[in-house]
């Protein structure tokens, strides 16, 4: 899966965890030149805090268009850490790294 935002591919990864028809990507496939911390959180009853990013690309930025899960539930764990798209963010599949 790939997820792209102004022409430039944020992350990339064959092992994107599906979550409610979200993709969600390792952290290691993220590149870390186009994201930065919001301080937005959010609460999911069922998965627990969620923490935003904002996108930097090409000049221009998407606010709060990235989240993670740092310290998910339990029951949710596999996706601590991973990092999953919207609000204009395409994910695509693509090659995998």
């Amino acid at each position: 899966m790939k997820a792209t935002w102004n022409g430039v591919t944020i992350a990339e990864s064959d092992e994107t965890i599906v979550v409610e028809g979200n993709h969600y990507f390792p952290p290691d496939s993220v590149d870390e030149r186009y994201v930065t911390p919001s301080r937005m959180r959010s609460v999911c009853p069922w998965k627990g805090v969620a923490s935003y990013y904002h996108l930097e690309a090409a000049g221009q930025r998407l606010p709060h268009a990235a989240w993670t899960y740092r310290h998910p539930f339990p029951w949710i764990g596999k996706i601590k850490g991973y990092v999953a798209f919207w609000n204009g963010v395409q994910v695509t599949l693509g090659g995998g790294r």
